[in-house]
């Protein structure tokens, strides 16, 4: 990985999106894919490490800025969004498949990770909200943000390809 200025402020215009998106502190329903969609975004415009280090900066700074309250959590979520951009760069050239694996991968991880992983870590139990937040809607919330992201990236393919034939006219 060849970390470069341009990797650093793209990585880091995507991250403070993602922030901005949470901080309006809209419903899961609406936060959840703009920033799984980000996520996508930034595993196919800037890289794989891009998706991975924005999915880790991503939980951290909600805690930290108060959008998000649950700290142990934050790991979990954490290794959820770094496994979509994980396997999201991995199979990216068939992004249909991408975003699904991806996303099958972070609720796996994530649903495995609240009633196995943070049950170990807390001395009682997680309420059913939280459960019920970290596990089935998460699936829901990646595949939406995969989709969009799929036709963000599609549409930036049309422009760029449009330009083209504008150049070469």
């Amino acid at each position: 990985m060849n970390i470069t200025p341009k990797f650093i402020t793209r990585s880091a215009l995507l991250l403070a999106l993602a922030i901005a998106v949470q901080s309006f502190k809209l419903p899961q329903p609406i936060t959840g894919p703009l920033v799984n969609a980000i996520l996508f975004l930034a595993t196919a415009t800037v890289g794989t490490m891009s998706g991975v280090i924005v999915g880790l900066f991503t939980p951290v700074l909600a805690f930290v800025f108060g959008i998000m309250t649950l700290f142990p959590a934050v790991p979990l979520i954490m290794a959820g969004n770094a496994a979509l951009a994980l396997v999201y760069g991995i199979l990216q050239k068939r992004p249909v498949t991408g975003i699904v694996a991806a996303s099958l991968g972070k609720y796996a991880l994530l649903t495995l990770g609240v009633h196995y992983v943070l049950p170990l870590f807390l001395s009682k139990p997680l309420p059913a909200r939280v459960i019920s937040l970290l596990t089935t809607p998460q699936l829901f919330t990646a595949l939406a943000g995969g989709v969009l992201a799929f036709l963000v990236l599609q549409g930036l393919s049309m422009l760029k390809k449009e330009k083209e034939t504008n150049s070469n006219q």
